[in-house]
């Protein structure tokens, strides 16, 4: 069993959502990248970030966030929220300091294609 703790951010910063409402946000760190320390720190490698931001409007927002803790942890990030094309696939990758070559964020090719997918053919039916 493999343990993955979860950011959730909104405006840079880690929250909470209650049952999903933006309207009950709980701030419970205001620096993402030292709670991804915390995280490395007590020997995880792996991190699921979730941009709340992008999710709400349908395209990445906090991908700095994601571009500082790359840059400042080993950890294997999942990326979600808002990533709804392909130039959202673009910007949810980063290059990490002392590599040769860009690393993509590990996103879920599935829910990244299954998105795509959606909005492809939501723009059919309405071509219809």
């Amino acid at each position: 069993m493999q343990i993955i703790p979860a950011i959730d951010i909104i405006d840079g910063k880690c929250v909470r959502l209650e049952e999903g409402n933006y309207d009950k946000v709980t701030l419970y760190h205001r620096e993402p990248v030292d709670m991804a320390k915390k995280f490395e720190n007590a020997g995880l490698t792996r991190l699921h970030l979730v941009d709340l931001d992008g999710a709400r409007a349908g395209s990445v927002k906090n991908w700095r966030v994601l571009e500082r803790i790359a840059a400042k942890t080993s950890l294997v990030v999942d990326f979600g929220g808002g990533i709804k094309t392909g130039k959202d696939v673009e910007i949810a990758q980063c290059h990490r300091p002392g590599q040769r070559r860009h690393r993509p964020f590990h996103s879920s090719p599935l829910a990244v294609l299954a998105k795509l997918a959606d909005r492809d053919h939501r723009q059919y039916r309405r071509q219809e």
